[in-house]
Formats: C-alpha cells, structure tokens, sequence
C-alpha cells in the first residue's frame, strides 16, 4: 500500500511539472510573437503594444482593422506604458476600462462620439473625439512628466 501512495504521489508531481513547463513555454511563445494580442470587451477590440520592433511591427499589420490609435507619450517625447484607457460613448456610458501594454493602443469603435481618458501616475489626460468609419484615426496623449 505504501509503495502505490509513493508511485501515485510520485507520478502526480511528474505531471504537475510538465503542466508547469508547459505554461512556461506557452508565455515564451507568446512574448516572442510580440506583445500584440487582438482582445474584445463587449463589441470594442483592441490591442496594446509598441515597445520594441516586434511589437511596432505587429501592430502596424493590425492596423488596417482599426479605426482609433491612441499613442501615450511625455511631452519630452519618451514613450509611455502602463497607461489605464477608459472610452465611453457621447452619453457617458462606460465601453472599456484597461491598461496600455505599451505606447501603442489601436481600439475599433462604431462611428460616433466618445470621450477617452487615459490615465498615468494619477494623472488624467482627457479627450473627446468623433470617430467615422474608415482610415485609421491618430490621437496623441502627452503628460508633462510621469
């Protein structure tokens, strides 16, 4: 009876390191595709990135499935990260409220009118935009210093 405990335990804690190993490899193979993974909230999609050739690279081929890029700077023109993105429509109703992987942040939105925040270091940058359908749409976020 003691031996199959300790064969059982023994293969359990086999498996348990192969699940590990294999997750560890799962986030490697996704970091090396860049940071750039296309997400859905409600019907919003986005992606973030930018930091890095890879990442850039990536979300300019993305790019054509997008209407609004928000790009998050300082005014000395050092890009920023981390950013919390909050967009809600003309009437205030909240759509997306998440944080920027990098200074690159492509959103799809219907044509309208919606109000962004972007958010770093507790300091809150505001803009309303007007977004139509079509090209791709630029609007720079810039912070005086983090």
């Amino acid at each position: 009876m003691k031996g199959t405990l300790a064969m059982k335990i023994k293969l359990f804690t086999r498996g348990l390191a192969a699940i590990l190993l294999g997750s560890a490899c799962l986030v490697a193979v996704a970091s090396a595709d860049g940071d750039a993974i296309v997400q859905t909230a409600g019907n919003v999609s986005y992606v973030s990135g930018g930091v890095g050739t890879t990442s850039i690279d990536r979300l300019n081929s993305l790019a054509k499935d997008f209407n609004v890029k928000l790009v998050f700077a300082l005014n000395s023109g050092a890009y920023l990260s981390d950013v919390r993105v909050a967009i809600a429509d003309a009437k205030g109703t909240p759509l997306l409220d998440t944080t920027s992987e990098g200074p690159w942040f492509l959103v799809k939105l219907a044509a309208g009118d919606y109000q962004i925040v972007a958010t770093v270091a507790g300091k809150a940058v505001k803009q309303r935009i007007s977004v139509s359908t079509g090209k791709l749409r630029t609007i720079d976020f810039r912070w005086a210093s983090e």
